[in-house]
């Protein structure tokens, strides 16, 4: 055989198994798909105030709970928090990038009101829903590999989102209160004071002053000719955002208690 000449192989060389590609294609398109979320809204994310306070919170809850509880809870914040800059986007609102804020969660920061209250119930009501649906896979993941941490991270993640919905500022329920009936949010604050007697907690407390702060400001500019156009609602709109508002509240509660588990892991 002349030395310059390529030997012939008697067997075909060895294929990449078409389960292998289809496993790699399945990996990596949740990174794909973060990747084009990242490109679409890197200006809201990646700035400076962002990074330190996802860190900062990130490492607190790592701290307190490990390395799933951590991680997991910022993730679902997040998501949580995703919601509202999405819905801020859609109708145009010039929106800050999330913050976050150990044992407060996480918050964004509208530079103007929207347009009217219909519009504030919407965005307020659009990280509740889009928080649910990130714990509803964590759920679903952690049932699919029998996951007793990522069930209980889940129900961490509905609770979070029902306590959003309770009808009071600043929480999200009280945005959505709003343009339901005005009066809900005074049924909120029974429930947050009921909440402050029977568990005294300080970020209770903050909440019912902030909020309570909030409620008396909008209270004096009640009768406002700009106020009373703001919160002027059409009935549809009403029961359009009450029959997403009650629904959400009543899946939450029926998931919490699905995803119960005793603390033993």
């Amino acid at each position: 055989m002349n030395q310059y000449e390529v030997p012939q192989r008697d067997y075909e060389p060895v294929q990449p198994r078409s389960g292998l590609r289809d496993l790699l294609k399945k990996l990596l398109a949740p990174l794909v798909a973060v990747g084009a979320l990242l490109v679409k809204f890197g200006a809201v994310l990646f700035k400076a105030k962002f990074l330190f306070s996802i860190f900062v919170s990130a490492a607190v809850y790592v701290w307190i709970g490990g390395w799933w509880f951590g991680i997991g809870l910022v993730v679902l914040l997040f998501v949580h928090e995703m919601g509202h800059v999405l819905e801020a986007k859609r109708q145009g609102l010039p929106v800050s990038a999330p913050f976050f804020i150990p044992f407060l969660g996480a918050a964004i920061q509208m530079k103007r009101m929207p347009q009217s209250a219909w519009h504030e119930a919407l965005n307020g009501i659009a990280g509740p829903i889009l928080g649910t649906a990130g714990a509803a896979v964590c759920w679903a993941i952690g049932a699919y590999y029998d996951s007793r941490p990522l069930i209980a991270l889940a129900f961490l993640g509905f609770l979070i989102n029902l306590f959003n919905l309770v009808p009071f500022l600043p929480l999200d329920g009280g945005r959505i209160a709003v343009a339901i009936h005005p009066w809900i949010v005074a049924l909120g604050l029974v429930a947050l004071v009921g909440l402050v007697i029977i568990q005294p907690n300080p970020i209770l407390i903050l909440i019912l002053i902030l909020g309570g702060m909030e409620t008396w400001r909008r209270l004096q500019m009640r009768n406002h000719p700009e106020s009373q156009e703001y919160y002027r609602v059409k009935p549809w709109q009403r029961i359009v955002i009450a029959v997403l508002y009650f629904s959400l509240a009543a899946f939450l509660v029926i998931a919490m208690d699905l995803t119960h588990v005793p603390r033993d892991f």
